[in-house]
């Protein structure tokens, strides 16, 4: 099993989205959502894809990188896409067997919805964690979340803990190619048999995956404690996040890209998305 995955990772590089303010690229990565979700036909799709492929030209991330961090969701975009292959009710009918009609509405609409997804990922990937280093989001996201330190929420532990979790999805996926490929070794089968027995067969690579993980989390708190890390409490940092006009910019992009597919789904004609 290939586990040659880049979600989650940092891509180190000088473009203009690598230099953009990390609470703008939070909040463009959350208008972005709103924006792929306002896409309803298919010329909102080209807008939104033409967009992606502009953003990930901005940024100089190969593509290859890209599609590697599509492969976690790769089955719940097949398993989404057969559901509404084969349960969407349309006029174009094209293939009818038993229970089960096919209709060509039903093609496009699984189309429009894979690449929702993929659209999506990749999106929010290029503008976010591929182009923003750990420290950097933990600082944008604790600053977004300041005003809530005034009713004693403990923003700074709660952003480190998000930012911590994020960084460590890449690890934990490369620890468990590594377990995988010695249970191979000593005769284990993750691929032949039944469902069920292949998910008997996965239990040997939970239990050490576990250890694995809860070691390395005991490693990370004594590092942090040698560094005398205490929590955000009268923490100070090197480089203080400054806005500039750029950041502005960037965001009013994602907004004016949200305000143009409304007018394109209100004013063009095309098949439209089931939801």
């Amino acid at each position: 099993m290939n586990f040659d995955i880049a979600f989650g990772q940092y891509c180190e590089g000088d473009s203009i989205l690598h230099r953009l303010d990390p609470r703008a690229k939070i909040i463009m990565s959350l208008l972005f959502i709103v924006d792929v979700f306002l896409a309803k036909n298919v010329f909102a799709f080209a807008l939104l894809t033409a967009f992606v492929i502009f953003l990930v030209a901005l940024s100089g991330i190969k593509p290859r990188i890209i599609l590697r961090g599509l492969k976690p969701v790769i089955f719940i975009m097949v398993f989404t896409a057969v559901i509404n292959l084969f349960w969407y009710q349309g006029t174009t009918e094209l293939l009818h067997f038993w229970i089960i009609t096919v209709y060509l509405e039903g093609i496009y609409n699984a189309i429009l919805i894979v690449l929702r997804v993929v659209l999506l990922i990749a999106g929010t990937s290029v503008i976010l964690t591929y182009t923003t280093t750990p420290l950097a989001l933990t600082d944008g996201l604790e600053s977004l979340l300041s005003p809530l330190a005034k009713i004693k929420v403990p923003v700074h532990e709660f952003s480190l803990m998000m930012t911590i979790a994020l960084r460590f999805i890449p690890t934990l996926i490369e620890e468990t190619g590594k377990i995988m490929d010695a249970q191979k070794a000593r005769g284990a089968s993750f691929s032949e048999g039944s469902l069920i027995k292949r998910a008997k067969a996965l239990i040997p690579v939970l239990v050490p995956l576990f250890a694995s993980s809860f070691r390395r989390a005991d490693e990370l708190a004594v590092a942090m404690e040698c560094r005398c890390y205490r929590g955000g409490k009268g923490r100070t940092r090197m480089n203080v996040l400054k806005a500039s006009f750029i950041d502005v910019v960037a965001v009013l992009v994602i907004i004016l890209l949200g305000v143009a597919l409304v007018f394109i789904n209100n004013y063009t004609y095309g098949f439209a998305i089931g939801w």
